[in-house]
């Protein structure tokens, strides 16, 4: 099974000298095509700087980053913006949609910026996967806090993407909707193939994956298979995070 990203020794610095802050140290991990895989550790553990690193939003002081069987850390930006918009997929804990567009518009709107007509035919497969058929005029507004999510699902969907980078996507959502959110997201992967990286906090999210990573001061300190949400928690107050989170 090959990696659709893999990250070796990869350090993130920020500052110099006396106050340098080291966010990364020297991470080596792979993520296999097809697999669902939950980052967690406490806060300041280093996973927002992991993603950004991991998507090609940050690059890293040291270290390489290979997506799509692509080394990122040699690419100029124009070469990095065209990689994220065709071979990533960006779901977010606040949403991000377009509050003009209607959900159709924003579904389709990583295609429309690729230069590429939306396939109707890949587009009503997204839809109904999301099921969102019957809201396709309607704005962001006019929607509840998961129809938004699951519209920020189908957008990262739509193109196809190598992978998609979840932070936090259930953050917002009320435990309902959030395992619902989940299930459309562990759907993707099992029945759709898609490789899923997942930032989050909760344990019961990190259930829904394949494996959960843990790091904890700027490195791995741990893995995590077939994992429920009382063997997360567990691990993550060892770490001593859980009575902050």
């Amino acid at each position: 099974m090959t990696d659709a990203v893999r990250l070796t020794q990869v350090r993130k610095t920020y500052g110099k000298g006396g106050g340098a802050v080291t966010a990364l140290d020297g991470v080596s991990i792979g993520f296999p095509r097809g697999t669902f895989t939950a980052v967690m550790g406490p806060s300041g553990s280093g996973k927002s700087t992991f993603l950004h690193c991991a998507a090609g939003l940050d690059r890293p002081t040291t270290g390489s980053v290979e997506l799509a069987g692509v080394e990122l850390t040699g690419l100029g930006e124009k070469q990095l913006t065209r990689l994220r918009r065709e071979k990533i997929g960006f779901v977010f804990q606040a949403f991000n949609l377009l509050p003009a567009l209607t959900v159709a518009q924003n579904i389709a709107l990583p295609l429309k910026l690729a230069g590429r007509k939306p396939d109707r035919a890949a587009m009503a497969e997204v839809v109904r996967r999301v099921g969102l058929h019957d809201r396709l005029g309607h704005r962001p507004a006019q929607l509840s806090g998961g129809q938004q999510q699951r519209v920020a699902i189908a957008r990262a969907l739509v193109t196809r993407p190598a992978v998609i980078f979840a932070d936090e996507p259930t953050g917002a959502l009320d435990t309902r909707t959030a395992r619902e959110v989940l299930g459309l997201l562990r759907d993707s992967v099992t029945a759709g193939g898609q490789t899923i990286v997942m930032v989050t906090h909760d344990p019961v999210a990190a259930s829904f994956a394949d494996r959960v990573v843990f790091l904890a001061d700027g490195a791995l300190v741990g893995e995590l298979y077939q994992p429920t949400p009382d063997a997360v928690a567990e691990r993550m107050t060892h770490l001593g995070a859980w009575a902050v989170v």
